[in-house]
Parts: structure tokens; sequence; C-alpha cells
């Protein structure tokens, strides 16, 4: 199987790679801590083998995708109609109290 890299594929690609920071082995072995500061912080880290990239370090988890529900947004959205602290039905339907009386 081949493929085929065009001139516009490789300048999108060393663009991405351009702004994105990254580290040799050593030196991210050196400078671990703040590589993973870095991830935390929501950057990615392209982590290179004598200046090709083999693998990319992201953020597992979004720290702004905490529950974004507000209060009271649901309001007016349901209608009760019946008392909620009744039974659904009597207790005379029950088949469990079938047995008692």
């Amino acid at each position: 199987m081949f493929f085929v890299v065009t001139s516009l594929d490789m300048a999108d690609m060393l663009a991405y790679y351009k702004d994105m920071k990254s580290a040799n082995i050593a030196e991210f072995k050196d400078h671990l801590g703040k590589y993973i500061s870095l991830v935390e912080d929501g950057e990615e880290v392209l982590l290179c083998r004598r200046n090709i990239p083999i693998a990319k370090l992201i953020p597992s988890i979004s720290r702004e995708s905490g529950n974004q529900t507000k209060l009271g947004c649901g309001a007016g959205t349901i209608i009760i109609k019946s008392d909620l602290t009744l039974p659904a039905f009597a207790s005379d339907d029950w088949e469990m109290h079938q047995g008692e009386l």
C-alpha cells in the first residue's frame, strides 16, 4: 500500500506541528514535569526520536468539561397532573396485599 503525500499536505502538517510544543526523548525525560504541566494546561506535546515525531501527548479531559447545567434552566418544562405524595394506584390493586386481608 502506498500513500501519496502532496506538498500541500506536507505544508499543512508542518504548520500544525510548528505551533505544537515538541521534545526529543532525552529532553522529555529531563523535563518531564514541565511537559506534563503543559498538557495539564490543555496544550499538546509532540514526542520525537531524533526530531522525527513518534507520539503525541494530549490532555485526557478538558478542565472546562464539567457540568454546564444552570439551575432553573428547565423551569416550566414539566407539567405535574397529580399529587406526587399520593400512591399512583390504590393499595387494593397490589398483588402483595391480596393475601393479607
